[in-house]
């Protein structure tokens, strides 16, 4: 996907430190979009935002816990006073932890949904606020909330994972009826991403085999796969430009909708 697409468009990035965050930060300010990213990570977010700036883009970073309203209103502050605006949310953050159920941790149960569930929340409450009229912003814009193919199948050992995906899921749609109704001019929806070879895909490959559910880790990708009628996984790319698009005007009559970028693993 390439062009000016997302020119004049103001958008804050959580999680866009690294992974598919940072690609999706990358992306949306090659569619000429300028872009703040959010992260607690503050070395990799400065350094993600240099190198995107280097290559020709705005790109500016913020800290930002998206569990904290505070945070999240002095993140909103800060891209609307040094991009001029705020257009696009993209509510990347999130944070997977491997478990059968016989061995789940209440403690990590409630550390994905904190960032998972109420950051996305709370990313939507500070993005309806800014982007409405009379908002700080008062343009109007679009949210994509990062869900995952956990929220359309049955995969061991990721149920904590699975319900906080899902949840993403039903408010995304949730969201997108209440800013509709309410005037508000903002489109909300989500992508649900299939496994990516990136360091939390590698991580639950790995994790499937140390609970016993695959011998190796070729086997637990081969399970993947198995599942997949593209035969193939797919890349953080592919989650970038299904971002895009729902963030351009050629989604102007898009909203509360999920798109897979799965290869059709949840069909």
């Amino acid at each position: 996907m390439s062009g000016q697409r997302l020119a004049g468009r103001k958008a804050l990035v959580t999680g866009g430190a690294r992974g598919i965050g940072a690609d999706l930060a990358a992306a949306l300010a090659k569619a000429g979009a300028a872009v703040m990213i959010g992260d607690v990570l503050a070395e990799e977010g400065r350094a993600t935002a240099a190198t995107i700036a280097q290559n020709g883009g705005t790109c500016g970073f913020v800290a930002l816990d998206v569990t904290s309203d505070a945070q999240w209103d002095k993140a909103v502050a800060t891209t609307v006073a040094e991009l001029g605006g705020y257009d696009i949310l993209v509510n990347n953050a999130g944070i997977e932890i491997a478990a059968p159920l016989i061995d789940v941790s209440a403690e990590d149960l409630k550390r994905m949904f904190d960032i998972n569930v109420v950051g996305v929340a709370l990313g939507m409450k500070h993005a309806f606020r800014a982007m409405r009229p009379g908002g700080a912003a008062g343009r109007g814009g679009a949210v994509v909330n990062i869900s995952s193919v956990a929220a359309t199948i049955a995969f061991p050992a990721i149920a904590g994972y699975s319900a906080s995906k899902s949840a993403v899921d039903r408010m995304t749609r949730i969201g997108a009826v209440e800013a509709g109704k309410l005037g508000y001019g903002v489109r909300v929806n989500c992508v649900y991403p299939g496994l990516i070879a990136n360091a939390m895909g590698i991580n639950l490959a790995n994790e499937i085999v140390k609970f016993g559910l695959a011998p190796d880790v070729e086997a637990a990708v081969a399970m993947v796969l198995a599942q997949t009628p593209l035969g193939r996984l797919c890349e953080q790319r592919n989650v970038a430009d299904a971002v895009v698009f729902l963030c351009s005007d050629e989604a102007s009559c898009i909203t509360g909708a999920g798109l897979p970028v799965d290869g059709g693993m949840g069909t």
